[in-house]
Parts: C-alpha cells; sequence; structure tokens
C-alpha cells in the first residue's frame, strides 16, 4: 500500500530525530504527493547537508525541497578571511586533491571553489572537505575538470559500475555522455537509490558534471 503524506511526514519526522546529526526542532516538514519541503534555520551547512541526507533514507520519498536557512551559531563564526585560510590549509592535507590549483574564496561565509583539478572526484572530495568547517554557510563548487576520457568509454565504466554495485537500477537507467558530462535517466525506487547511482557516476574517472534526470517511483 502506498505511503500517504501523512504517514510520509511521520516517517521523515522519525527520521531525523533518530538522526544524532540533525537538530528536528530546527526543521519544518510539509510533505505534498511524495514531495518533502523542509525548512527552518540552521546552525551550520554541515547540518544542513545532514538533514538532506538523512530524508534521502526514507522510503515513499519522491523529491526534497531544501528551504533551510544557515545561520551559523555564534560560537561558531568565523570571519572570511579565517574560513579562507582554514579552508586553505585544510586542502593542502588532502592527499586527493591538487591544492596548488584550486582557490578559495569566501563572501558572507559562502565558499567558492575555482581552478582546475584532472578528475572529476577530485573536484568533489574539496567540496566535502570545505563543507564541514566552522563558520561556512554554504559551497559553490565551480572547479574545472581537465582530462577527459572518451565519452564512450566513461559510458562503458559508469553502466558496468552499476551492474557491480546495484543490477536491478542498471537494467533501468539510460546514460548519456557529453564530453565530460553524464546524463542518468529512468526511474528508482527510492531517493537512496538514486543517490547511489549519481554517486557512481560522480566517482567514474573523467566525469566532470552529472545531470540529474532520474525520476523516483511512487511507491506501491
Amino acid at each position: 500500500m502506498a505511503l500517504d503524506d501523512m504517514d510520509l511526514k511521520s516517517d521523515v519526522a522519525a527520521e531525523l530525530a533518530w538522526d544524532a546529526a540533525v537538530d528536528p526542532r530546527k526543521v519544518g516538514i510539509a510533505v505534498k504527493d511524495g514531495i518533502v519541503t523542509l525548512s527552518g534555520t540552521l546552525d551550520s551547512y554541515a547540518e544542513k547537508q545532514a538533514v538532506a541526507r538523512a530524508v534521502r533514507k526514507v522510503r515513499g520519498v519522491r523529491g526534497i525541497a531544501l528551504d533551510l536557512d544557515v545561520k551559523v551559531a555564534a560560537g561558531h563564526r568565523r570571519t572570511d578571511s579565517e574560513i579562507a585560510e582554514a579552508a586553505a590549509h585544510a586542502l593542502r592535507w588532502q592527499v586527493a586533491v591538487p591544492d596548488e590549483r584550486v582557490k578559495v574564496e569566501v563572501e558572507d561565509g559562502w565558499v567558492r571553489l575555482t581552478g582546475e583539478v584532472d578528475w572529476g572526484f577530485q573536484s568533489h572530495h574539496a567540496e566535502d572537505c570545505v563543507a564541514h568547517m566552522l563558520g561556512v554557510r554554504g559551497v559553490t563548487n565551480t572547479l574545472l575538470v581537465k582530462q577527459q576520457l572518451d565519452p564512450g568509454n566513461i559510458k562503458v565504466q559508469i553502466a558496468a559500475a552499476l551492474a557491480r554495485h546495484a543490477r536491478r537500477e542498471a537494467r533501468h537507467l539510460e546514460v548519456e555522455v557529453d564530453g565530460s558530462v553524464v546524463a542518468l535517466s529512468g526511474t528508482v525506487d527510492s531517493m537512496a537509490e538514486r543517490e547511489a547511482a549519481l554517486g557512481t557516476a560522480k566517482s567514474t574517472r573523467g566525469v566532470s558534471r552529472v545531470v540529474d534526470e532520474l525520476r523516483v517511483a511512487e511507491p506501491s
């Protein structure tokens, strides 16, 4: 039996209450036709990410709208100069990131990454590195991926990886490649499956960006 919106809202609320990284008192929940809208003000960008991850796990969620503001808690506030310096230092300690080619710009707590890396996974790793720092209100990742492999080879790699990781999803997904940009389309059963498929594509060598055209099926 399909979950109705009231049941789904209850499940989302329970998942947020269960997740230790989230303060559910700060998050408002509205659900319509399986689309969950989250509202409120949080203390950190890391908590905003944690809220989104938690909701993606809930069966029946077909989409998420993050109407969440980040107002950094008083004890976690940092100046833009402090954030920029700390972010640059943190990137230097990441073996997967060519920090000499990544530049950090910070305005009002919002971090912007610019520059060029060799692989898509390096771009994602750099973003994740700064997203959990004190004082950060958000991250804009504009890193370019330098190296491009043959598009046909990228498509074969992704299809093979999807088959290894989740055979059912692989049978229902379409993979299109334009240069280093990959578009995934098709239908999956849950937000968790959607994230797994996107993660597989993002971690493939030669991929700079993944376009999400996946649809989450209505629960039956």
